[in-house]
This record gives C-alpha cells, sequence and structure tokens, in this order.
C-alpha cells in the first residue's frame, strides 16, 4: 500500500510539473503585440537604374556621401583565422570596421566586452557602436563567417532614410516570429538602432540575459525586443526580386542553381548584386576577394551610375 502511495505522489508531482511547464510555454509569446494575421513583412528591394535616372548629380553625390556603413564585427579567438581573414578581405570597405571580441586577444585591435553570453555581447556592441557611430546612419552586424560586399550593401540602401526604422537582411519566419537571419548579415538604420537601444533599458520586455526555458539566438531575440518598438524584419531584395542576403556560400548556391535551373545556372543561383555569403572558409573568402575587386576583363566598362569610394586611408582592394 506504502508502494502504491509513493507511486501516486510521483505521478502526481510528474504531472503537476508537465501542466506547468505547458503553462509556461503557452504564456511565452514573442510577438504578443501584434495579432497573428498581422503581416509586417516587406520587401526592400535595390534602386533600379531608372529610379536613378530621374535623381540629379548633386543629388546622386549627397546620398552617395550620405551612405556610409558602421560594421559591427562579432568575433571570438577560438576563430581567429577566421577573424583573421575578415581583417584582410571585406571589413576593409567598411566606413568603420570594428571588431567586438569576447575576451582579450592581442592579435587584432578589438573592442574586448569582456563577456561570454553570447545575447549580452552582441547588446554591449550595439550599444558601443550606437555611442561611437559620430555621423554615421547605418549599421552591419557581422560574423566573421560571413563575406559582405559593402559596396552593393549600399546601393541597397542609397535611397533609404535612415531616420526611418529600417531592420533587413534575410528575413526568416519561426512560428509566429519573423527575424533576419544572423549568419547572412543584419542591417540597422540609426533610427532602428536608437529604439533597439532605449528598449534594451525595459528588462521586462528586453532582458539581457534570457529567461524562458528554452534559450533564443542573438538575431531572434534581437527581433523580439525590436517587435516591442514597431520594427519588423524586412528582406532585402534585388529589382528582380533575388535576396541579397545568402546564408550559403556561393559553390551551393551554384550547385542548387545546377538543380532549379540547368539551363540558366547563374539565373538559378543568385543575385549579381548579393551583399552576403556565408559558410566559405577563409581560403576561399580570399578567393572571393580576388574576384570581386581585382579581376577584370580588359578593355570592359562597367557603366554603373555611380561609384562608392573606399573609405579615406583605407587599405582595400
Amino acid at each position: 500500500m506504502l508502494s502504491e502511495g509513493c507511486s501516486f505522489m510521483k505521478g502526481m508531482l510528474v504531472g503537476g510539473v508537465f501542466c506547468l511547464v505547458l503553462s509556461l510555454l503557452g504564456s511565452f509569446n514573442p510577438s504578443a503585440e501584434s495579432s497573428p494575421e498581422d503581416h509586417h513583412h516587406h520587401h526592400i528591394q535595390a534602386p533600379s537604374k531608372d529610379e536613378l535616372k530621374h535623381l540629379s548629380d548633386s543629388r546622386v553625390e549627397e546620398l552617395k556621401n550620405e551612405v556610409r556603413v558602421y560594421c559591427v564585427i562579432m568575433v571570438q579567438p577560438k576563430n581567429l583565422i577566421y577573424w583573421a581573414t575578415t581583417v584582410d578581405t571585406w571589413s576593409k570597405h567598411c566606413d568603420k570596421p570594428v571588431f567586438y571580441t569576447s575576451e582579450n586577444a592581442k592579435v587584432f585591435d578589438a573592442i574586448d566586452l569582456n563577456e561570454r553570453d553570447d545575447w549580452a555581447r552582441l547588446r554591449k556592441a550595439l550599444i558601443h557602436a550606437y555611442e561611437n557611430a559620430e555621423d554615421l546612419r547605418w549599421f552591419f552586424v557581422a560574423q566573421p563567417t560571413t563575406f559582405a560586399i559593402i559596396e552593393n550593401l549600399k546601393y541597397l540602401i542609397l535611397t533609404k532614410d535612415s531616420n526611418e526604422p529600417f531592420y533587413l537582411g534575410n528575413a526568416v519566419k519561426s512560428g509566429e516570429l519573423e527575424y533576419v537571419a544572423y549568419d547572412s548579415g543584419i542591417v540597422l538604420s540609426y533610427e532602428a538602432l536608437r529604439r533597439l537601444i532605449n528598449v534594451f533599458k525595459d528588462e521586462d520586455k528586453c532582458p539581457e540575459r534570457g529567461r524562458a526555458l528554452w534559450k533564443l539566438g542573438e538575431d531572434k531575440q534581437l527581433a523580439v525586443c525590436l517587435k516591442y518598438t514597431g520594427v519588423f524584419a524586412e528582406n532585402g531584395e534585388d529589382a528582380h526580386g533575388k535576396g541579397l542576403f545568402n546564408r550559403q556560400n556561393v559553390d551551393n548556391l551554384i550547385k542548387q542553381g545546377m538543380v532549379d535551373n540547368p539551363n540558366n545556372v547563374l539565373e538559378g543561383c543568385c543575385s549579381d548584386l548579393a551583399v552576403t555569403f556565408n559558410g566559405m572558409s577563409p581560403n576561399q573568402m580570399q578567393v572571393m576577394m580576388f574576384g570581386v575587386y581585382r579581376l577584370r576583363p580588359y578593355g570592359h566598362n562597367f557603366h554603373d551610375w555611380l561609384t562608392f569610394y573606399p573609405p579615406k586611408d583605407s587599405e582595400n582592394d
């Protein structure tokens, strides 16, 4: 009888815990402020050549000077080879590349945040970027495993107003939450970052340390905090609707293009105005750098409407 009583009590206890877990899961809703039928996702497209033709030369010059990018590059000493490759390749094209590290590393210049938690470290990096941006109005958040073509990013946001809350990249949906994938880069306008910094102060809406039963990735946590400020994920595309922020490397995208569109692999692959690729080895990133910035067919001119010049005193390609 005593054994049966113990079994009964154990069953009650396990059942109670299970009900509590279900209750907590049901109460956690990152998108509680928007109804399920709301669809805030937008498709942000790069300007077409026809659109640029309607702008005066003076206006184009103004836009070129206004579109300057602060690169927030999150690194860790354990990924030193990727860190070194990023220093030597695409980061040189940022107007202000700043590396943020989890712990002190003497090999390269970086802001030591002395923080092991990924989300807390990203928060600290964004606060530092906001406070030290000076006149830069656009922010690109990336990991060192991502290869970025900053000139294409500038073209995408050329006619966008940084005083509007832009949060864009490769928009992904997870349940009711739409977020920008971290591994393909995240773009924030000054206004979006300003709102984010403000909501960081509200521990109920945007806690520094996660309180949920499961741990959200940094990109999802970022989207949750931004939603409380009325800022929603937007997908960056070219004028033909092709995504510009890629979560895969070029090799995988070409292979997929061969399957999807074997008669026109490049058409089935990716945009020629792509901003990012992800998942390449350091050697592949160096080869990508050669293909993007150095290799040119002799006698062929690219009749682009504008040119983004490298930052002053930059050693970029």
